[in-house]
């Protein structure tokens, strides 16, 4: 019997617990992460048409650490006439996640939401692969002097015609590859160059691209264009692109929220999409929903003011621009993080 006792806690010491928790606790953990980083990006956005401020906490860290251990004990007595045998163990389990919490203040708020995302940035974002006509929408201001949707606190202004046909050609363009973004290097820092395919292209496709050079007022013969921020261009060989900031583009997103019509009348939240008049409702790319109930079909919803603030799973333009809006957050934080806290594990 001693020998068992003795058998069983060699083999659990020889057995370690650290690498069937990794696969786990990664997919767990990932996934927590990306639901609460979803949640808190829509809550963000629906806070802004109730002019209250965002709040972004960002998860630093996760440190997992287990603890196992076993105990076992064995005893006898042996006297005249009787014996007797005594077993004893034990086990203990632990699981104690250290998790530490960074909020978005100071330097890195202003960085990471209120500077203009870099043209070469958003141009970069087209080239690999995501649409043009989501990204421009979302993230740009202006270009070349026409304007896209603004939001006031009158509510929102419809985009320029010009800029809304620019976006639907320079999609159609993107899918035939005959736009694509280059950096060339020059004098000082590297410049953005803007290139567009001239040669082999069927008629419709050529005669896309000289309506988009039109529009932009752009030299009809150049197949190189400098990118720059701005909101009119130096010259005929120039896009000038007034890009917005996360904050900006977060504005914009919930102004396409739905708010109960009563919250807007007594002024508890900003007139939003709905007062840009009749009409305007074929060409809304971006919906959040809200309803007194829970939704059972969301990709992500949120409790906000006794309502659910929703996007609706089966919507993939509503749901790509929210995705990009997220994406967003890495190319607007291009600087060095802060010192993030030192945790020293036990081994």
């Amino acid at each position: 019997m001693l020998r068992l006792v003795a058998l069983l806690v060699i083999s659990a010491g020889c057995t370690s617990i650290g690498p069937g928790t990794v696969a786990r606790d990664r997919f767990d953990y990932s996934t927590a992460i990306a639901d609460s980083w979803k949640r808190q990006i829509l809550l963000n956005i629906v806070k802004f048409r109730y002019v209250d401020p965002p709040i972004f906490v960002d998860v630093g860290q996760i440190v997992s650490g287990y603890t196992l251990e076993y105990g076992a004990s064995a005893g006898g007595t042996l006297t005249s006439g009787s014996d007797s045998v005594t077993l004893g163990g034990s086990a203990r389990y632990t699981d104690r996640p250290t998790i530490t919490y960074v909020p978005l203040t100071g330097h890195q708020f202003q960085r990471a939401l209120m500077t203009p995302l870099p043209p070469a940035s958003i141009f970069g974002a087209i080239q690999a692969g995501w649409p043009a006509e989501g990204v421009l929408f979302a993230s740009v201001e202006a270009i070349n002097g026409l304007r896209n949707e603004r939001v006031g606190p009158g509510g929102v202004s419809p985009a320029d015609e010009g800029f809304l046909r620019v976006l639907e050609i320079l999609g159609r363009l993107q899918r035939t590859g005959t736009v694509a973004l280059r950096v060339k290097a020059g004098d000082g820092d590297d410049a953005a160059i803007l290139t567009f395919r001239t040669d082999d292209l069927p008629p419709e496709t050529a005669a896309e691209s000289a309506e988009l050079r039109r529009l932009l007022r752009l030299d009809p013969e150049a197949k190189e264009l400098r990118l720059s921020y701005g909101q009119l261009p130096a010259d005929a060989r120039e896009l000038a692109v007034l890009s917005r900031s996360v904050m900006q583009m977060m504005q914009v997103l919930a102004a396409h929220a739905e708010v109960p019509e009563a919250d807007v009348a007594e002024g508890r939240a900003v007139p939003g999409w709905e007062s840009a008049g009749a009409g305007v409702e074929s060409r809304q790319r971006f919906r959040l929903r809200c309803t007194k109930e829970r939704p059972k079909d969301a990709f992500v919803s949120v409790p906000y003011r006794d309502s659910w603030f929703w996007i609706d799973d089966k919507d993939l333009a509503s749901k790509r621009h929210f995705a990009f809006v997220m994406y967003l957050f890495t190319l607007a934080d291009t600087g060095e993080r802060g010192g993030e806290p030192v945790l020293t594990i036990p081994t």
